[in-house]
């Protein structure tokens, strides 16, 4: 009965996020972790709350993105210390109608010595432990563990329980559209924090939190640190330090902009000691090296041998072989694996895939005519309803209306 529960409530989130075609970011709700009677990480000495760091960065990054882009409309899910419960959170931005969700935290462990910066976007934490979900789940469980403090938690999050790895089970369904637009604001922010206050950079991750998995729209989780690490923390507990970690939130929300909705240009001022080198996904996230599969063909006719397959696709032209014109087509899926032309995900079609160097993306009905392209957007999305209309230009993609 959960996993029926689970799954209804995956497909209701899909759809919300399947009618968002819309190419201007001019919504962005900003998230400060905790706050009220939940103070989040505390540090050693008992003087510096989590709760206390995440809002003045929040409210920090909130000026700078309203000063530097003023038709931006700029939602604080908190603007002072009050208790937000984790699903009010993600309802104040699929209410809002929100482009773009940013949770700001503070890491933290039981040892001293780890520090540095992360960046997540929601999905299971590893191939190699899927069925336990034991990789990071410290961190996991203890972002997630602020529900218990709310009296009908049970009810609101229909049985989810953040110290049951089985709860984490559900949030295998929602690797949905917005994974390619979460990466791609990761990926900033995780370049743009180089160079910064908190020097070392831990990578981007795949992670099962809860605030994320809640929203409809590409959401990121950032951990500015850790609280548990001397270092770190005297670099958070400065004014300074803290505006300049906001202004390169600010730097990497700019440029993702300007390559989301092109409003903005992308020549935008990058702090002092950026570099912008790729960012290096952490060992653990890395995308499958499988390699693509063709078909098997029936030696006679040339058609594909499973005749599943062939009625499934039986309508769809093949995709073309990689060439540097432009071409069109509508991306279907995306992600960090590397799926083979058979696998079950792709329901049939055989698409052209577009490596990024950090996912792939999925295209089918590629032509070099946009019209043709769109003739198939109505059919695939009675497979696909999230699938969209891509611009492909050599390696990368963009979304056309």
């Amino acid at each position: 009965m959960k996993r029926t529960i689970y799954l209804l409530l995956a497909l209701f989130l899909a759809s919300l996020s399947s009618g968002a075609q819309n190419l201007s970011l001019s919504t962005v709700v900003i998230d400060p972790g905790h706050g009220g009677t939940d103070p989040g990480a505390v540090s050693k000495d008992g003087k510096t709350y989590e709760k206390n760091l995440t809002l003045d960065i929040a409210k920090r990054l909130s000026d700078k993105i309203k000063a530097d882009c003023p038709g931006v409309k700029v939602i604080l899910t908190r603007d002072k210390d009050k208790t937000v419960a984790l699903n009010d959170r993600a309802a104040i931005a699929n209410k809002v109608g929100a482009d773009l969700f940013i949770s700001i935290h503070i890491n933290s462990t039981a040892k001293s010595s780890p520090n540095g910066y992360s960046v997540h976007v929601l999905g299971k934490s590893s191939k190699k432990d899927r069925d336990l979900f034991a990789y990071n789940m410290d961190v996991c469980k203890r972002e997630n563990s602020v529900i218990l403090l709310e009296d009908d938690y049970t009810t609101k999050y229909q049985g989810f329980d953040p110290s049951d790895p089985e709860s984490f089970i559900f949030l295998q369904l929602m690797q949905n559209s917005n994974l390619e637009q979460s990466l791609e604001f990761a990926q900033q922010v995780s370049d743009n924090l180089k160079g910064g206050p908190i020097g070392v950079n831990r990578g981007i991750w795949q992670d099962p939190f809860l605030v994320l998995w809640k929203t409809a729209m590409p959401a990121v989780l950032v951990e500015l640190g850790f609280i548990s690490n001397s270092t770190d923390l005297e670099k958070l507990k400065k004014e300074t330090d803290r505006d300049k970690i906001a202004t390169r939130l600010c730097t990497a929300f700019k440029k993702y902009k300007a390559k989301y909705d092109g409003t903005l240009s992308l020549d935008v001022e990058v702090p002092a000691g950026n570099t912008e080198e790729k960012v290096e996904v952490t060992a653990g996230e890395k995308a499958q090296e499988t390699s693509a599969e063709k078909p098997a063909e029936d030696k006679k006719t040339g058609k594909p041998a499973d005749e599943a397959v062939e009625k499934t696709v039986k309508d769809v032209k093949p995709a073309p072989a990689a060439s540097d014109g432009v071409k069109y087509g509508i991306q279907v899926l995306a992600g960090k694996a590397k799926l083979t032309s058979k696998d079950k995900a792709l329901k049939g079609y055989t698409p052209y895939i577009v490596d990024t160097g950090t996912i792939y993306k999925y295209i089918v009905c590629v032509s070099e005519s946009v019209e043709e392209a769109r003739a198939g957007l109505a059919s695939v999305k009675e497979k696909f309803p999230d699938a969209f209309l891509v611009k492909i230009e050599g390696n990368s993609t963009k979304r056309v209306k």
